[in-house]
């Protein structure tokens, strides 16, 4: 087992987004001051998000609107690591989407027509899609079982909002999993490569930076497996009880954001 170091000795943080900075449209307690915290005393952060329904432009606008400055270089999502996964991975250029405007505005970017009809598909990408229709999902399961590849941008089961656990990314690539017998290429969290695109982009050392989630199964294992040093928080899905039972489990559990703020700048 690692030796836990003080947290004040982390260079670097990565931050979830859907229940860590926010629940819907409401901030979590202490996440606008830990951010401006960091931002003065120039420690390096990144967003790092399953969340693949919005561009992150539009990302950066929501969270200045919620009292967080933001520019897009500091948000690193699902749909744009899938995206560039992809174009290395496939050699057509089709892709048939389950997705909102982020993923499909990320596959546009980097080369992909989109096309709705299975016979056309060279690639299925799967993300959170709350305008899902039942011919789509048949589309896309028709492309799968023709012999597609079937990309998903995370398979969260389920999203925190202020109203509570919603029906996740996790809940439609489930759906396609059943209806075709074919396990996705899964590029979001918990896989690890997703950090080491975080890690790139920071400039960090892992062993000095500190991954902050609340879901124990992507946010935690994922940066455990990245190498990274991992805060659990108690402001979306993950229970106090889920994160003690992890082996290992995580570095740090603090309830919100202000505790962790406290905890380093205190």
């Amino acid at each position: 087992m690692r030796e836990q170091p003080d947290l004040r000795a982390m260079r670097g943080f990565i931050f979830d987004m859907d229940g860590v900075i926010y629940r819907g449209q409401e901030v979590a307690p202490g996440a606008a001051e830990f951010v401006a915290h960091l931002r003065r005393a120039a420690i390096p952060f990144i967003y790092l998000t399953n969340n693949s329904s919005t561009p992150p432009d539009k990302v950066a606008a929501r969270l200045g609107a919620m009292g967080i400055p933001t520019t897009p270089a500091e948000i690193l999502t699902s749909a744009d690591v899938t995206a560039a996964e992809v174009r290395q991975a496939v050699a057509g250029r089709r892709a048939l989407v389950i997705g909102e405007e982020g993923l499909r505005l990320a596959l546009t970017r980097a080369g992909f027509a989109l096309v709705e009809d299975h016979r056309q598909a060279d690639v299925v990408v799967a993300g959170i899609d709350r305008q899902i229709t039942y011919p789509r999902l048949r589309e896309a399961a028709l492309a799968i079982r023709r012999g597609a590849p079937f990309y998903a941008t995370n398979t969260d089961r389920t999203l925190p909002t202020e109203l509570g656990l919603v029906p996740g990314a996790g809940a439609i690539v489930g759906f396609l999993e059943i209806a075709t017998d074919v396990q996705p290429t899964v590029i979001g969290k918990p896989s690890p490569g997703f950090f080491h695109h975080a890690l790139r982009r920071l400039g960090t050392p892992a062993a000095l930076t500190a991954a902050i989630g609340d879901r124990p199964d992507t946010d935690i294992l994922g940066g455990q497996a990245a190498g990274v040093r991992t805060v659990a928080v108690l402001t979306g899905a993950g229970t106090a009880e889920e994160f003690a039972a992890m082996q290992p489990p995580p570095d740090w559990v603090f309830p919100g954001l202000a505790e962790v703020d406290a905890a380093y700048f205190g």
